[in-house]
Formats: structure tokens, sequence, C-alpha cells
């Protein structure tokens, strides 16, 4: 016994070749269009929020200098009176931090070595050429530790 449907509603519940996933002609994407053209908005980050703040000149300031440079100012200040953080921050920034030494242990060596092996041995196989190093400097981007393998 099927349900019976009424004449008004009937054109709403048939399947017609198109419609629902199957657009007119004319409404569907051409290849290689993309259908958010101008993509997902832009959000303003904290991280470019602060520098645009930071790039303001302080109305208070008689030097008509940036918060940047002011703040700058303040730090060097205090290292000099020897806070030992706002040193490390300076250095930090001017720079940059320092590496921090890991030391391999023999299984984690060997775990790494098999993996540079399979890496030159793969593109081998697939007839491309790939150095030690190379495969050592991409594997360290994974594994930072990789990088002491260099020799």
């Amino acid at each position: 016994m099927s349900k019976r449907i009424p004449e008004n509603q009937r054109k709403n519940s048939e399947v017609s070749p198109v419609g629902y996933k199957n657009p007119p002609q004319h409404a569907q994407w051409k290849k290689g269009q993309s259908g958010n053209p101008k993509g997902r908005p832009k959000s303003i980050t904290l991280s470019e929020a602060y520098r645009r703040e930071l790039a303001k000149v302080d109305p208070t300031d008689e030097h008509k200098r940036t918060f940047a440079e002011i703040l700058a100012e303040q730090a060097v200040v205090k290292a000099k009176t020897g806070d030992v953080q706002a040193l490390r921050e300076i250095a930090d920034r001017t720079e940059g931090k320092a590496r921090q030494t890991i030391t391999l242990t023999g299984e984690r060596r060997e775990q790494i070595e098999r993996a540079i092996d399979r890496m030159v041995e793969r593109a081998a196989a697939d007839g491309h050429v790939l150095t030690r190093e190379d495969a050592v400097a991409a594997l360290a981007a994974y594994i930072p530790e990789a990088s002491e393998l260099v020799h």
C-alpha cells in the first residue's frame, strides 16, 4: 500500500534530472573555477594587532617615538641594571634563541640511521638520487635530533 501524496505536493517529491545534486548546466562550476574565489575572509591575528599598535606613535612622547621604540628602550634600561630576563629577551630577539643540544641515545641513533637509509633506498628505487645529507635535512624537519647526524 503506497502513501498517497496530495496533488499540490507531488511535484516536490518527484526526482527530476535537474535538481538537488544535479543543478542546471549554467549553474554548475566550470572546470578550474573555485566555488569560493575570494576564499575565507581574513581575520586579524593577535600578532598583527600587536604589530599595528607597536607601530603607532605615542602621542604623549616628546620625541614622537613609536610604542615599540619606547618598549625597546625600557628593556635595554632594565638589562643595564642587571635584569637577566630583560637581557635574555633582548638577546633572543636580536641574536635568535640559543640552540638546545640534544644527545641521541644509541638506540635512537640507530632508528634514525635506518630511516635515513630507507629514504635513500626508496628514492633510488623510484629513480631519484637522494644524498644522505639531503635525507638527514629532510628528516630533521620532523625529528630535530636527526640534524646531529650530519658529518
